[in-house]
């Protein structure tokens, strides 16, 4: 099959929106200690239940040696939220298929279906050594496969006998389901041919950060083509930041106030660091500012600023809440159905993007319907005068 004849997936009528935890770190300012606010669980618990309030269809937890680990954070937010789903990782290689299934299964249970898994292969190989993970970056899309042929099966009730390359399980058995049957769906992001391959054999949701829209759309088609050939489809999702501003200039205004804290040194290390890293993805994300500030506006009200000296999602859309609108439905036009955003700080841009721009967009009743329910249960609003409620926000979608 040639490039030509790949087409994405067909356009998403509607989304599901995610926020982030930032279970690292937040700030005012990338790059420095100025205005930053550490991780606690009174701030998490605070994000989360914005994000639950709000009517955010989930939140992503990262993983890695930077992070609290997510499954213990996730559980303890679990219980202060209640109808939001935890978007959590899975580690092949830093964890046994069967002992990551026990953890699934009972997250999924005590938090009454509300797990989604995130399969994290990994790309930084100094990190995955510290870790005591040392295989390639093949190698480890291959153990991913045996790992997830394994974790499905006992997630789906069986009983397990698997012999592979990396790993081996005798009578493996989960004894106590899942909620969700016949499993959490599995969200998975991988740039590389492996990668595809892993997707279009196990995934559910299939992952990409934020590159340009005709980028985005060239590497669905050729994921969704891949998967196929096996008879599968999922659906697609794209991480991004997000700077959301009453006006076009106050939003550019507030990306150069982000980083105007990071010096050039700041930069040529975080560069050299990501320049180890053997992920596709992210050598996808260096190559779109080439470790320069100059040129950031990589696409209409596409910065890539946040690369500088982020790793991961290095892209943010930038704008007024109809232009940013504008920007996602252009996603939506070549089959993204959910979206998993996050901002600086993340606790008051969830507010900014809830109430700003959900209502001007076509949105799943899995995202924004408790925003309603809150709206129409009591009052919205500082009341003028102590008397006159103010006038109801209609939905522009």
């Amino acid at each position: 099959m040639t490039e030509t004849t790949l087409q994405p997936p067909p356009p998403a009528e509607a989304a599901d929106i995610l926020w982030f935890v930032p279970t690292h770190g937040d700030g005012r300012y990338l790059g420095t200690q100025e205005g930053a606010r550490g991780v606690s669980l009174s701030y998490m618990r605070q994000i989360a239940q914005a994000a639950d309030d709000n009517g955010y269809f989930g939140v992503l937890l990262p993983t890695g040696r930077s992070c609290e680990d997510s499954w213990i954070a996730a559980s303890a937010l679990v219980p202060q939220t209640q109808r939001l789903r935890f978007l959590v990782a899975v580690r092949p290689g830093l964890i046994a298929p069967a002992a990551a299934a026990r953890m699934a299964a009972t997250l999924d249970r005590i938090s009454n279906g509300r797990l989604l898994v995130n399969v994290v292969s990994g790309g930084d190989p100094v990190e995955l050594h510290g870790d005591g993970l040392f295989l390639g970056h093949d190698e480890r899309y291959e153990l991913t496969d045996e790992f997830l042929h394994i974790w499905r099966r006992l997630m789906a009730g069986e009983t397990v006998d698997f012999t592979g390359k990396y790993l081996t399980i005798e009578g493996g058995k989960l004894l106590y389901p899942p909620v969700q049957h016949p499993y959490p769906p599995l969200y998975f992001g991988g740039s590389s041919d492996a990668g595809h391959r892993i997707a279009a054999e196990h995934v559910d949701t299939y992952l990409t950060w934020g590159e340009p829209p005709a980028e985005v759309a060239k590497k669905l088609a050729e994921v969704r083509a891949i998967a196929a050939t096996r008879g599968r489809v999922f659906s697609y999702g794209v991480r991004l930041h997000v700077i959301v501003r009453d006006t076009e200039s106050e939003a550019w205004a507030a990306a150069d106030k982000l980083i105007e804290k990071v010096d050039d040194d700041t930069i040529a290390s975080a560069q050299k660091i990501f320049a180890r890293f053997d992920s596709v993805g992210q050598q996808r994300m260096a190559q779109l500012h080439g470790g320069k500030r100059d040129n950031l506006e990589i696409s209409p009200n596409l910065w890539a600023g946040v690369g500088l000296v982020r790793g991961g999602a290095g892209t943010a859309l930038v704008g007024d809440p109809r232009t940013v609108a504008e920007r996602l439905k252009e996603y939506m036009a070549v089959g993204v159905d959910r979206f998993i955003l996050s901002g600086y700080p993340h606790l008051e841009e969830c507010y900014r993007f809830a109430e700003q721009v959900f209502p001007l967009l076509p949105l799943r009743g899995t995202t924004g319907t408790e925003r309603a329910a809150v709206r129409n249960a009591g009052p919205f609003g500082e009341i003028i005068a102590n008397v006159v409620p103010p006038a109801k926000l209609a939905s522009q979608s």
